[in-house]
């Protein structure tokens, strides 16, 4: 019974004017899912990395190769998130992260600032709102599109395996198919070829919420001096990653990306076994476009990257909808796909993402800057531990509650770690020191004043 319901899905599909090439890579994965294949990667199928090239030690001569080839550079930022889980309904890099200035603002700038031509990944939920913002950016001069977009997939019936019907609201019967869709889009869009016949060779992909991902010659000149088709930066794992993805090598001695749905229970603690498993994805990826053109048209546009399966509802804000399978690939995960594929290991400064309110809070904060060429990076003079900071989410875990009970930056260059459980508001001017804890227990708002300084309690 099961078999028969592929039919249904290229029917919905089409009804959509999805291209071939997506439908064809939709049934791949569903095909997958219907044989029961999980994707795991057991422990004894795989070794740990020891030692992989230092960026901060690569020689001046790779600097000075990555600046020769940036003309045949190109920045792409996958953009088509709507920071959802921060209660935004646009896209997130619409978002005013830093001294007024939007993610988009701070990309455009650091594209200029590099000289390098900025594209990016939309999906029709960004494409508009995006596009006017880069359009007002004059000093923006390019041969090639901004843009192109990104494709969406239905939602798979967990109960029957065929296509979800939700008559409540149709946007929901569909989803993104992860950003490892940017290697069929960029075929189907079209920009794969425009880039290549306008002598674009090297991409440098990244999301568009890292500000950290800007260009770096040295690691330019490092993928591009080696020719290699994919490579990936990594950086160390800390206790708070070990519950993330990590690089490994199969035991066919290709390097390998690990997820931990890709993991089996038993294997859990090695896994997380941080000093075993050294290094996790940045997801700053370098690809070298002849090498994506040449192994998409061996392989009919299919890179067989490994699915993963994501248990949702329909309808991701009412947890009592009928439950879903959404098929999903990483961008990263195409490590293993592309033969001499290699790895750098980046300082942590390379990946900077901002995917809570916390983190939000903090980038906002003094506690960072942003330097003359746009990017953001630790206040030089902060002289502490890395700044935690722990939002109650009850009353902070959106964007605009964020905004109305904290309207201003906080002063967190002197904090070492910021809690607040409760329900507080913040006025100008507040500065906290040290390690700080708020706790408010009643049911009514607490306000902190005009210009006051928080500090450890002796």
């Amino acid at each position: 019974m099961l078999q028969n319901a592929f039919p249904k899905f290229k029917e919905k599909m089409a009804g959509e004017n999805l291209p071939q090439i997506v439908i064809d890579t939709f049934e791949y994965y569903y095909a997958q899912l219907l044989s029961g294949k999980t994707g795991l990667l057991p422990e004894s199928e795989i070794q740990p990395i020891s030692e992989l090239q230092n960026s901060e030690k690569l020689s001046n001569d790779f600097k000075e190769f990555g600046k020769k080839v940036l003309k045949n550079s190109v920045m792409i930022k996958l953009n088509g998130g709507l920071g959802t889980s921060m209660g935004l309904s646009e896209a997130k890099s619409l978002l005013k992260v830093k001294d007024s200035l939007t993610f988009l603002d701070i990309i455009v700038r650091q594209a200029i600032s590099s000289e390098i031509p900025i594209v990016l990944m939309n999906s029709f939920n960004t494409q508009k709102k995006s596009l006017e913002i880069l359009n007002n950016y004059k000093e923006l001069k390019q041969t090639i599109p901004f843009d192109f977009l990104q494709h969406k997939i239905p939602k798979i019936n967990s109960d029957n395996f065929e296509p979800i019907e939700f008559h409540n609201n149709k946007n929901h019967e569909w989803c993104p198919p992860g950003h490892g869709e940017i290697y069929t889009a960029l075929v189907t869009s079209g920009m794969l070829e425009k880039l290549l016949s306008n002598n674009f060779e090297y991409a440098f992909i990244s999301n568009s919420d890292n500000l950290g991902a800007v260009m770096d010659f040295s690691i330019l000149g490092f993928f591009a001096k080696n020719n290699f088709p994919f490579l990936m930066e990594v950086t160390n794992r800390t206790e708070a990653d070990k519950k993330g993805g990590h690089l490994a090598k199969h035991s066919n001695g290709q390097l390998i990306l690990r997820e931990a749905a890709q993991c089996h229970v038993e294997d859990e603690s090695e896994f997380q076994n941080i000093d075993k498993h050294k290094f996790f994805n940045t997801n700053n990826i370098w690809i070298n476009l002849k090498s994506l053109k040449n192994i998409l048209e061996d392989n009919n546009n299919i890179l067989g990257l490994p699915m993963i399966v994501n248990k949702k509802t329909v309808d991701p804000r009412n947890l009592k909808s009928q439950s879903v399978f959404q098929l999903e690939t990483a961008m990263g995960s195409a490590i293993s796909v592309f033969k001499n594929a290699s790895a750098v290991v980046v300082p942590r400064t390379r990946f900077a993402p901002v995917k809570t309110t916390d983190d939000l809070l903090a980038v906002r904060s003094d506690n960072y800057i942003l330097t003359e060429d746009f990017r953001v990076i630790v206040n030089p003079i902060r002289k502490l531990n890395p700044l935690y900071v722990k939002l109650d989410p009850k009353f902070y875990k959106h964007v605009d509650e964020l905004d109305d009970k904290i309207p201003h930056p906080l002063s967190l260059v002197d904090c070492e770690k910021l809690i607040v459980n409760g329900n507080y508001s913040f006025g100008k001017n507040i500065k906290i020191v040290g390690n700080v804890k708020l706790e408010n227990h009643s049911n009514e708002q607490m306000v902190i004043g005009n210009d006051h300084v928080l500090k450890t309690k002796q």
